[in-house]
């Protein structure tokens, strides 16, 4: 089994709904939905409203990996939906790299940050990390397997980072991260 078979993945995609067409719009995003869960690697969607923009949502979708997703992307039946969602809304979609879940806010939905915001985050985050093991740790491991050596790096970064540093800016910076209006989980797309 390869990298792309077990690697998860998500798409964003931003729904502008007509004016007084919302109602339409949730009732044709619920049907949506149960189409999309009965494809194989469907991991769930999550469906947001942008607050103070009645008329903007937004949809995370998840598959196990690119394969699936792609075939629920390219089949006919999301085909059809999407014609019968023409004259409500209009799609808007965006690809995601996964530094995403670094840049989530607790208690908070909402669209993630451009990608040249997140690479200059999580480039602050790591390069202190960074300079920090190699003056203080690679000494202490010059003596072992350069194999060994190369797994401390990634067992030490990948939980501090995301645990403790990605959480802790993505909040210090949320301002510069997030200039738009917040997002909410509304009860149901169909509701």
């Amino acid at each position: 089994m390869d990298a792309a078979e077990t690697d998860p993945v998500s798409i964003v995609v931003t729904w502008d709904v007509k004016p007084g067409r919302e109602r339409d719009f949730e009732e044709w995003a619920e049907a949506l939905h149960q189409a999309a869960i009965r494809y194989p690697g469907h991991r769930g969607a999550t469906w947001l409203r942008a607050e103070g923009m009645r008329n903007r949502y937004y949809t995370v979708v998840g598959f196990s990996d690119q394969e699936r997703l792609d075939r629920w992307l390219g089949s006919g039946e999301r085909a059809d939906l999407i014609d019968r969602v023409r004259g409500i809304a209009e799609e808007h979609q965006q690809d995601t790299t996964g530094l995403e879940t670094w840049f989530s806010v607790p208690g908070e939905s909402v669209p993630a940050p451009s990608k040249p915001k997140m690479m200059a985050v999580t480039f602050c985050a790591v390069y202190p990390i960074s300079l920090a093991l190699n003056a203080f740790l690679t000494p202490l491991t010059k003596a072992w397997p350069v194999p060994v050596q190369a797994l401390v790096f990634p067992l030490l970064v990948v939980p501090v980072l995301t645990l403790l540093v990605m959480p802790a800016l993505s909040r210090l910076l949320r301002r510069w991260l997030y200039p738009v209006g917040r997002v909410h989980r509304p009860a149901r797309p169909g509701r």
